[in-house]
């Protein structure tokens, strides 16, 4: 009973993310950390923090994939299907409506003047989910370098996004083994939790 309870809950919480978020996938990422992490406490950041980077390297949707990997991890193959169902189904039905309006509404300035507001909106929501992201990746002086590296890429050299995860993993391993040669202390993923804890205790103080 408990199981298909939580199975529900699982199924809910990300039926309600899909038909408030807009402009794509990684828009859904503060929603999903806030439900999965802060509400229901079924994962910690540094679990979330993975299994986005996991999902963002797999093909397909970012959230899609990101619901997937979570119920899956919380209620295994059924909740990973209820999860992935949850999060498509609402935006299925939404652009199955939008689709036969459509016309009725091109052109019209206060849809149009609306959707600037909302592309704008987005902007800030993939903004704060990189910044939450960040806090669990960035865990020393090289994962900075490297993150900084792999923006440049993008943005002045127009890598491919596949290049820059698999260039990323690469330089991962290679910037590990250095540390182990010279016997260099590696940053934590615990000891990050707790510097972030610690951080949030002080701001909340």
């Amino acid at each position: 009973m408990k199981k298909w309870i939580l199975i529900l809950q699982l199924f809910w919480t990300f039926l309600k993310i899909g038909p408030i978020t807009f402009g794509g996938g990684y828009a859904m990422i503060p929603l999903i950390e806030r439900e999965v992490v802060e509400k229901r406490k079924w994962v910690d950041m540094e679990e979330i923090a993975e299994i986005f980077a996991l999902a963002g390297t797999a093909p397909g949707a970012i959230a899609v994939n990101a619901a997937t990997f979570i119920g899956h991890k919380i209620a295994g193959i059924r909740g990973a299907i209820v999860a992935m169902i949850g999060v498509l189904l609402p935006t299925f039905l939404i652009v199955l409506i939008l689709n036969l309006i459509f016309l009725s509404i091109k052109g019209n300035p206060h849809v149009d003047a609306a959707f600037q507001g909302i592309r704008a909106a987005v902007v800030a929501l993939i903004a704060y989910a990189a910044i939450k992201v960040a806090k669990t990746s960035i865990l020393d002086v090289s994962t900075l370098i490297l993150m900084v590296s792999m923006v440049v890429m993008m943005v002045v050299f127009h890598w491919h996004p596949i290049l820059v995860i698999v260039s990323g993993a690469l330089l991962g391993i290679f910037i590990v083994k250095i540390k182990e040669l010279f016997s260099m202390k590696l940053p934590s993923d615990r000891q990050n939790k707790s510097q972030i804890k610690s951080h949030n205790e002080k701001m909340s103080s």
